[in-house]
Formats: structure tokens, C-alpha cells, sequence
């Protein structure tokens, strides 16, 4: 299918305009490696947003070797807010599952905004998963020693014929190596900003200062009481 001229959300990176974008939910994968792996993958293709589903603190880089800052991320509660998101971009859901209702991706399957949930490593997409997708793509293999890809592996696949549907840009190269950019830089805290700040915990670190001093006379007063 041709591409749909469609705007997506301001990336970190900016892109080429009105080009279709992709996004990927990540939820429910178990190897921490991979989740790192699977962030190096989208940045190289040009992912426009990564959602990952839980906490941030469970949020594993390992394995992004540094892409994940070119990357914008963004942490939600459940699937369910997830799938709110991604449905606002003007994305369609797309499961990698080899199922037989699933799409072979060589034929590249999309109409616009797209985003991928790709399922755990050893049991595949949820019926949950499964049940918020709007259409599923698979790999086709031609060797027969394996019955699936690793799950970074399959990523990588499935972004990079996005990317060719997409018609995004190749990146310049010098030598060996593709060009990366700068970090963006994170917003610095003006001196006002920040003595307010400062200036705020001063009165909370007091007010529990006084509430602890309070509670420690009550106590004596009580215990006089009892003498």
C-alpha cells in the first residue's frame, strides 16, 4: 500500500515532514536485554515514540548503548492507557505474531501511523495484546532449524520495512559509521527556579522539624501524667 501523507508528534530528532510515523508499545517483555536492544533498533529506524507500560523505575536500558537518549520515551500505567495514546497519534495497531490471520510484512501492510506491540519472548502476544490490535504481520522464515526470532531480532525486521514504506531518509554516513547527532539537551533550572525550589524544601524539612518537636512534648506530657 502507498503511504498516506499524515502528522505525527514532535519527535526528539526532527524528521521529514508529513511522513507516516511508528511507535511501539512495550509491554510485557521479560528480558531486560532485549528491551535495550529493541530501543538501539527503533532509534536506527526512526521510531517517533517508544510507550513503555509500567513503572519507570522498571524501565531497563541495558543494551541501548546510548540511543535511548535520542529517543523519546514515554511511561504509562496499563495497556488500556497505552492504546488511548496511540489511537490520539492517529495510529493503527499492529501485532508481530505469526498467526494465520497475520499479513507476510515483505508486503508491507500499513496505510499511516502505525504502532507495534510485539509479544513476551517465550509465549508470544496475550489474548489481551491480541484483542487491541487492528491487524498482525509476520516474518516468513525460509531455513528450518528455528519455529521464531528473537523478539529484538524480529523488531529490527519489522522497523526497518516500515522505514522503506515510510520513505524516510537515509542517514549520512562517515566511513564505516552512520552520523549521530548531539543528545538533545535537557532544560536547565533558572536561579530563580531554583532557590524557589530550594526554598521550599527549607519549609518542609522545618515544618517536619516542628511537627517531630511537637509530638515529642506530647509524649513527655503524657508520660509525666503517668509518673
Amino acid at each position: 500500500m502507498e503511504p498516506e501523507n499524515c502528522v505525527g508528534l514532535d519527535n526528539v530528532t526532527e524528521k521529514q515532514p508529513l511522513k507516516p510515523e511508528f511507535y511501539i508499545i512495550v509491554h510485557n517483555v521479560a528480558k531486560r536485554q532485549n528491551v535495550g536492544n529493541m530501543l538501539r533498533s527503533a532509534c536506527a529506524f526512526g521510531v517517533a515514540e517508544v510507550i513503555f507500560v509500567g513503572s519507570k523505575k522498571n524501565l531497563q536500558l541495558f543494551g541501548s548503548q546510548g540511543t535511548h537518549k535520542h529517543v523519546k520515551i514515554r511511561t504509562v500505567d496499563s495497556l488500556e492507557e497505552a492504546v488511548s495514546y496511540v489511537k490520539a497519534a492517529g495510529c493503527k495497531i499492529c501485532g508481530v505474531e505469526i498467526r494465520n490471520d497475520a499479513l507476510n510484512i515483505v508486503s508491507r501492510p500499513f496505510e499511516g501511523n502505525t504502532a507495534f506491540i510485539l509479544g513476551n519472548e517465550g509465549h508470544g502476544l496475550t489474548q489481551k495484546q491480541a484483542d487491541v490490535c487492528d491487524f498482525f504481520v509476520y516474518i516468513p522464515h525460509y531455513g528450518n532449524g528455528t519455529a521464531s526470532l528473537n523478539v529484538t531480532v524480529a523488531a529490527s525486521i519489522i522497523f526497518h520495512h516500515f522505514a522503506e514504506w515510510a520513505g524516510y531518509v537515509e542517514r549520512p554516513r562517515e566511513g564505516e559509521k552512520y552520523v549521530v547527532d548531539a543528545p538533545p539537551q535537557k532544560r536547565g533550572i533558572s536561579d530563580a527556579e531554583d532557590r524557589r525550589i530550594h526554598a521550599l524544601r527549607e519549609q518542609r524539612r522545618n515544618a517536619d522539624q516542628m511537627s517531630t518537636g511537637n509530638e515529642t512534648l506530647e509524649n513527655q506530657d503524657l508520660g509525666s501524667m503517668f509518673d
